[in-house]
């Protein structure tokens, strides 16, 4: 089977046929049709499956790909899926249909939605996550948050993704200031909060990161995917952490007419590279997605891909901490809830984390 690619044109279907035919050989072979041996043009250049017009100067054009030129390596994919054409106007990605192979050797979330239920210890509900904010505050002020939050009962308590090795907040202190804060609060409570720094560094500064957090019992890490690279991603995965991915420079991809659609970038692409759970903007928020763009990330996170884990759907980006019960009406208790501004902009911060845990237990429970 092969990696099947669907591309949205802006251009005529008069033009569309040879403008998919540049893009199968381009990104592939990288020569013009004309001077590529005809046996290394059919074992390896893209194919075009089929063209067809959209209507008012847009067409859609399906090439398929030979999953071996991937080799199983996620860098190697992005560069096929949308290396050199990234440098041509108008081509969207729009869908992909993976082969098994492919999936398979890319393995995806290592816990996914029901390992990330056994870390926390949440069953029959949604999950609740908040960022300790902002950048500048220090490692015991925000080690005290992490402390009201965990009380409160939110699950998980992450690093805000500005947070890295600041003066303010050192990467080491941080994390030690925050898990003791947090265990903490577990102790008095018995709860099960837990506490994901940010570790997005360089890659070996970041694996480093990830290792002082697993052996402080954190349990699981923020990486921001594509400022580390979604091959990072599976590098973090691959020592045993949960890892949720921030969407950070992800805008820039998501154009009308150029770019990856936000399922597919936020959907499936996050979640082949090992992301257990996908922090997404939230529509209604101070961003700019659709309800429909939002519906269709939750169907990609969670729905079946070969063997690939599903990921928890974690929108953000302005939720307000009133509406979560509506909002878990719409997405389903397979939904890890990130609310930020709105707890803070309350007076008193860890009263409103508890009226919130409070509302979204009375939803489940009674």
């Amino acid at each position: 089977m092969r990696l099947r690619v669907t591309y949205h044109l802006a251009c005529s279907s008069r033009l569309a046929a040879d403008k998919a035919r540049d893009i199968a050989f381009e990104q592939t072979v990288e020569l013009p049709e004309g001077a590529v041996p005809p046996d290394v043009a059919a074992r390896v250049a893209g194919r075009v499956e089929s063209v067809e017009s959209l209507g008012r100067g847009r067409s859609r054009a399906v090439i398929s790909f030979d999953p071996a030129v991937v080799c199983g390596d996620l860098p190697q994919l992005l560069n096929l899926l949308f290396g050199n054409i990234s440098f041509k106007p108008g081509i969207l990605i729009a869908d992909l249909e993976w082969p098994d192979e492919l999936l398979a050797a890319l393995r995806g979330p290592r816990l996914g939605i029901t390992g990330l239920r056994e870390l926390t210890g949440v069953r029959g509900r949604a999950l609740l996550c908040t960022a300790l904010k902002p950048l500048g505050l220090s490692a015991a002020g925000l080690a005290e948050r992490a402390y009201g939050f965990a009380r409160a009962g939110i699950d998980i308590i992450k690093d805000d993704h500005s947070l890295s090795d600041q003066a303010a907040a050192p990467f080491r202190e941080r994390v030690e200031r925050c898990c003791e804060a947090v265990a903490r609060a577990n102790g008095e409570t018995g709860g099960n909060a837990r506490y994901f720094p940010n570790v997005t560094s360089s890659p070996p500064e970041m694996l480093e990161r990830a290792g002082l957090a697993r052996r402080a019992g954190c349990g699981g890490v923020v990486v921001n995917a594509l400022p580390a690279g979604l091959g990072a991603v599976g590098a973090v995965a691959a020592t045993g952490l949960a890892v949720m991915s921030h969407p950070a420079l992800a805008g820039a991809f998501f154009q009308r007419d150029h770019g990856i659609a936000p399922p597919v970038l936020l959907g499936d692409l996050f979640r082949v590279a090992g992301s257990d759970a996908v922090i997404y903007p939230n529509v209604g928020g101070r961003f700019t997605f659709s309800d429909a763009t939002c519906a269709a990330i939750n169907a990609r996170l969670r729905g079946p891909l070969g063997t690939v884990s599903p990921s928890f759907p974690v929108p953000a980006g302005g939720i307000d901490a009133g509406r979560v019960p509506y909002w878990i009406e719409r997405y389903g208790a397979d939904t890890i809830f990130l609310i930020g501004g709105s707890l803070y902009a309350q007076p008193e911060l860890t009263r409103a984390a508890e009226r919130l845990v409070a509302a979204v237990r009375r939803h489940f429970h009674g």
